[in-house]
C-alpha cells in the first residue's frame, strides 16, 4: 500500500489532534502530516507548503468546523479564492460533531468531498482513503 505524500489536520482541540496523529503514524499512510489549530493557521500553511520549492499541496485536508479565529466554514470560503492548481489535488473531509440541520445545508454548498462525525477512527479514515483515492488504497475484499 502506496502513501498519501501530506495531509493536513485542522482542528483547534490539542486532545483530538494527539489523537489523530497517533491514528495517522499508526496506520502509516501519509508521508507527512501537518497540524493548524484554526483556518488561519491552515491558510498560512497552505501558504507555505503548496508554493515551496519540491513542495506539494496536502492530498488530504480533514477539518474541524467550530474553531476560535477562523472556522471551518470561513477556511473554506477564503480556500475557494486560492489558485485552481493549489485546490484541483486537494480533497477535504469535514470532521465534526455538529449535526445542526444549517450547518449541513451550508455544508452542502461548499466545496468538499463529504462529512464525518468525531471521533475519527480507523474504519472512518479507511473509508475516506478507499473512496478518494482507490489507487493508493484499493478496497479490501
Amino acid at each position: 500500500m502506496s502513501k498519501l505524500a501530506s495531509v493536513l489536520l485542522v482542528d483547534d482541540d490539542s486532545t483530538t489532534n494527539f489523537l489523530n496523529k497517533i491514528l495517522f503514524k499508526r496506520l502509516a499512510i501519509t508521508e507527512h502530516l501537518l497540524v493548524a489549530e484554526n483556518g488561519a493557521e491552515a491558510l498560512a500553511t497552505l501558504a507555505q507548503v503548496c508554493t515551496a520549492a519540491g513542495g506539494s499541496c496536502p492530498d488530504l485536508i480533514l477539518l474541524d468546523v467550530n474553531m476560535p479565529v477562523m472556522n471551518g466554514l470561513e477556511f473554506l470560503t477564503a480556500y475557494q479564492h486560492l489558485p485552481l492548481a493549489q485546490r484541483q489535488a486537494t480533497i477535504i473531509v469535514l470532521l465534526t460533531t455538529s449535526v445542526n440541520p444549517r450547518d449541513l445545508d451550508l455544508v452542502g454548498q461548499l466545496p468538499i468531498a463529504g462529512t464525518l462525525t468525531k471521533p475519527l477512527t480507523e474504519a472512518k479514515l479507511r473509508d475516506v482513503l478507499h473512496q478518494h483515492f482507490p489507487a493508493q488504497f484499493p478496497a479490501s475484499h
